[in-house]
């Protein structure tokens, strides 16, 4: 803050002295604009003094050295109008850099306000509140329904349900009984339970997380800005010309025109004004970018790490899929779950009551409902009998029947959560939950490689078999499962080492690595989180694709600062030679310098525009018209979800059933499928060649139409007269095959075209 409070003063100082001295001259008295020029500038070259000795003390000279060399010139030699000038482009450049900076504090708040201040100890039957400092090893612990676990220990008594993805970023909640572990910065999603501590609040898991953000931060080494970097090339490049000019000449005025025309303006301005205009641009794309600085280093990276959960995926339990018993009904299996599920506030009831609210199911109040925790959900929905939760509820020690085995194989594979609903004491289905796929990740992957990253990899502290799941989906680099917070911290320092490296994670646990990395973005869209103080870079949007954003928009910014760096000092450098020369008097250097200034000004300015690959797009699709159009395929996503329960109830099905169910997916197939594809066919892809730069990838789309209309004619062939006499399990497979097929292929096509509406879409 202090140093902030002086760079202000120094610019203003600075203008100040520069306007009195115009206003003095203006008025015939030239004495006054010479001691009041002198004024402005002088305290920017002791400020500048002292900046540049505690920096050569550290190692580093940049930019500044440039400056005070040019403008202690212009004093010592009598040119103080010369002088002030480049105090106020100097100044004004850095106050340009804190302001994009001001956002940038990483002080922990949030973590530190999330952090429990009181326990609640059991001592016999009494429970008092206490400090969360003064609980001891062994104390009994209460801890409430929704309550941050505040210390590290075990289960006692009761079984607790705990939500660990603040520390392993596991988005399904976990059972842990008495005995087991339990550990601080986790939440308690069931009912209260207690705990008997094993650490102390300063010894706990949190705290460590706390303390290794801390030391992530301090330990990331300084970016070494462009400026920086071309200032060590222009300091002894002027130094040597004045000298040269000053010795063949005989006139110290030569040098000082020299010193004065290459003032560092374009390095001083340049990069600032173009990276500030990409931290403007990149805020109409939701992405909040701290300072410049962070802008500059997001350019330059080329390996990108993800977290998984929140991140990749949607950071939650979602409904996948529905498994059935022979002759059930998977809607009426979801809403007689749902109806239930109304009456509890486990994560795992409300994604199961968002899953029928979304399939617009009518669902009724349960009664007599009671909990069993761990186990599940009992009651009465309509007169029935219905029960939801674990395997053991549903079944008992029974042998499960083959459609149950398939279930909880399903559920495997998709790292899924079963669920089980028994109706009248009868399994009715299972619902698989899990965390899904972000719908714009597969994009968002594609953007990044097209951006330029060479390399893209996955580390989460979940199970490893989830974890590579995501990675094959995505084809990425490498994945890194089962990482604890410092573990993330150690990956992302050894690629850090490598290649500079961007971190992108959402939750409490990704705040170190975010912290570690060259630059860490969070994805802040669902409120103020550690992650989000820690990082350089906040995703303000619920959407993935806009990391890929940030780095386009970092990279041209940086491109454009580039460009004017070099093309400004180029110009320095022909009038530097035309001083030399004696072609310039250091006045007409300043002029000629702040004319230079204007035109570096206003290419870097460039940045705020969205380059030419947008612009050409002249008309783009609104954002509720992609909308309608991701609306449509989700209602056809329930005549998928019916497709791929016809097939799986032909396995078991008898001749009579098996004709049924064949008519029924041709039906589907006819009515949904295929009408579905012919409106796009005729209505949207026309509408959507008005928004796309080129209808090629609407041409590729269009033969995948083709392909399923041809496998809804061979499912039409193979119902058609069908009879039961006419069943066999060779007509059963056939039918099994293509079912399937139309009902994968759909699925990626509508993949596919949401890709192509998020491209037409205004960003």
């Amino acid at each position: 803050m202090r140093e902030t409070i002086e760079r202000y003063g120094l610019v203003a100082t600075a203008s100040t002295g520069l306007v009195v001295g115009l206003a003095a001259w203006a008025a015939g008295a030239p004495g006054v604009a010479h001691w009041s020029w002198f004024a402005g500038t002088l305290p920017v070259v002791i400020a500048l003094a002292v900046s540049i000795v505690r920096a050569l003390a550290a190692g580093r000279m940049g930019v500044d050295a440039v400056a005070f060399v040019s403008m202690s010139a212009a004093l010592v030699f009598g040119e103080p109008l010369a002088g002030v000038v480049v105090a106020i482009m100097y100044t004004g450049g850095n106050v340009l850099e804190d302001i994009a900076v001001a956002r940038a504090e990483r002080d922990l708040r949030a973590l530190v306000d999330r952090a429990p201040r009181l326990a609640h100890r059991r001592a016999g039957d009494v429970v008092a509140d206490i400090p969360i400092d003064s609980v001891a090893i062994g104390d009994v612990l209460v801890v409430r329904a929704g309550e941050v676990v505040p210390v590290d220990g075990t289960v006692t008594g009761t079984a607790a349900a705990i939500d660990e993805s603040a520390l392993t970023g596991e988005a399904l909640p976990v059972t842990r009984r008495a005995g087991e572990e339990i550990r601080s910065g986790t939440v308690n999603v069931g009912e209260t339970f207690e705990m008997r501590a094993r650490a102390t609040a300063g010894e706990s898991t949190y705290a460590g997380i706390v303390r290794l953000v801390t030391a992530a931060q301090t330990a990331k080494a300084p970016f070494i800005r462009i400026a920086d970097r071309y200032a060590l090339l222009l300091l002894p490049a002027t130094l040597a010309l004045a000298g040269l000019a000053w010795a063949l000449s005989g006139d110290p005025i030569r040098a000082l025109a020299v010193l004065v025309a290459s003032t560092p303006c374009p390095l001083i301005l340049a990069a600032p004004v173009a990276f500030i205009a990409g931290v403007s641009q990149a805020a109409r794309h939701g992405v909040l970018v701290k300072g410049g600085g962070a802008l500059e280093a997001l350019a330059a990276t080329t390996t990108v790490m993800f977290d998984k959960t929140g991140t990749l995926t949607v950071g939650g339990a979602r409904l996948v899929a529905i498994e059935t018993a022979p002759g059930e009904s998977a809607a009426e299996v979801l809403r007689l779950a749902a109806s239930l599920e109304q009456a509890s506030h486990h994560v795992v009831a409300g994604a199961i009551v968002a899953a029928a609210a979304a399939q617009d199911l009518a669902l009724a109040m349960p009664t007599e409902v009671r909990e069993a925790m761990g186990s599940g959900l009992e009651g009465r929905v309509g007169g029935r009998a219905v029960c939801v939760g674990s395997q053991a509820m549903a079944f008992g020690p029974a042998r499960l029947p083959d459609w149950a085995t398939r279930a909880l194989r399903r559920a495997s594979w998709r790292s899924a959560l079963a669920v089980f609903v028994t109706v009248d004491g009868k399994p009715a289905g299972a619902l698989l939950l899990a965390d899904e796929l972000r719908k714009e990740t597969p994009r968002a992957i594609q953007l990044l490689r097209g951006a330029g990253i060479r390399r893209i990899m996955m580390v989460t502290g979940d199970r490893a078999d989830a974890a590579e799941t995501i990675g094959a989906a995505l084809d990425l680099d490498a994945v890194l499962a089962d990482r604890s917070p410092s573990d993330k911290v150690d990956a992302v320092a050894t690629e850090q080492r490598l290649a500079p490296t961007l971190m992108v994670g959402d939750g409490i646990n990704d705040a170190p690595a975010l912290a570690a990395a060259g630059v860490g973005i969070a994805m802040g869209a669902r409120g103020a989180s550690a992650s989000s103080e820690a990082a350089d870079v906040v995703i303000l949007v619920d959407r993935l694709d806009r990391v890929a954003q940030a780095v386009t928009v970092a990279r041209r910014a940086r491109r454009i600062a580039v460009q004017s760096i070099v093309v400004g000092m180029a110009l320095s450098a022909v009038a530097m030679v035309a001083a030399a020369f004696g072609y310039l008097t250091p006045v007409a250097g300043a002029l000629t310098q702040e004319a230079i200034d204007v035109a570096v000004i206003l290419n870097a300015l460039r940045a705020l525009g969205p380059g030419r690959g947008a612009a050409r797009r002249l008309r783009t699709l609104s954002s509720t018209a992609a909308q309608d159009l991701r609306e449509d395929h989700a209602r056809l996503e329930r005549s998928l979800d019916a497709l791929r329960g016809i097939a799986d109830a032909l396995d078991d099905a008898g001749p009579e059933e098996a004709v049924r169910l064949v008519r029924e997916a041709d039906r589907l197939v006819a009515h949904e499928v295929v009408a579905h594809e012919r409106d796009d066919e005729t209505e949207v892809y026309p509408s959507l060649t008005r928004y796309l730069a080129d209808s090629h990838g609407l041409s590729a789309m269009s033969r995948a139409h083709r392909e399923i209309q041809h496998l809804a004619r061979l499912l039409g062939r193979l119902a058609a007269d069908l009879a039961p006499e006419d069943v066999d399990r060779y007509l059963v497979r056939d039918a099994q095959r293509v079912i399937e097929s139309i009902e994968a292929l759909v699925r990626i096509h509508n993949a596919q075209e949401e890709d192509i509406y998020e491209h037409a879409v205004a960003a």
